[in-house]
């Protein structure tokens, strides 16, 4: 009895091959999209970065209007800031931040009525620790014969006494009455966005984010 064998002819699928081109067009589609997933990340990465650092300021200023009108009398400003800035990393105060502290006195020239009530600049204090130096957006030291104190306080000198030759504010303007006292403390911060407004052509731009922050409260 014979017994036919068979021989075929089937042979086994080359391996590698189809994987090294799977591979090849992941890397050419992640080269395409890499760019793109960048430029949507990188603006998120900001706005979290301001969000992060207004919050941070908020608290500072809140904070420091507290501390001021409590213990203005027993501890110098500059301590007061000083534990304020503490409390900020990862923000870098000492380099892109600064802090005021405002004293305004409620003064005497409210008509019969209790209009035109005004408040004036007594005293203002700025952190000696910082090396930013925005304008404080109430009232500026350096006007009206008076200037910085070289004596380490951050004190203003040549504030005259509360009157009316006194620097006024618009801030609080008719409510505080006469000789009442409040704390104005303003917390800035430098930050320089990552990524820039771009150009999309045909004359279209993003906007992009402000780098002076700012926060003010008032106690």
């Amino acid at each position: 009895m014979r017994t036919r064998s068979w021989r075929g002819s089937w042979r086994a699928p080359r391996r590698g091959a189809p994987g090294r081109r799977e591979r090849g067009i992941v890397s050419v589609e992640m080269g395409l999209l890499l760019p793109i997933l960048v430029a949507l990340a990188l603006p998120v990465y900001d706005i979290a970065r301001n969000i992060q650092a207004q919050m941070i300021l908020i608290n500072v200023s809140r904070e420091g209007a507290s501390l001021s009108s409590r213990a203005s009398l027993t501890y110098p400003m500059q301590t007061i800031m000083n534990s304020l800035t503490a409390t900020t990393p990862p923000l870098n105060m000492g380099l892109h931040g600064m802090i005021y502290i405002t004293e305004i006195m409620g003064n005497n020239n409210c008509d019969a009525s209790g209009n035109n009530c005004t408040g004036v600049v007594v005293a203002q204090y700025r952190w000696n620790g910082g090396n930013y130096y925005p304008a404080s957006q109430l009232w500026n030291c350096g006007t009206s014969g008076t200037r910085w104190a070289t004596d380490g306080s951050g004190s203003c000198s040549g504030i005259p006494a509360a009157g009316n030759a006194s620097p006024v504010v618009n801030l609080l303007q008719g409510k505080l009455s006469d000789g009442q006292i409040a704390y104005a403390v303003e917390a800035f911060y430098l930050q320089t966005p990552l990524l820039g407004s771009l150009k999309l052509g045909g004359g279209i731009t993003t906007p992009a984010l402000a780098p002076n922050l700012y926060a003010m409260t008032v106690f």
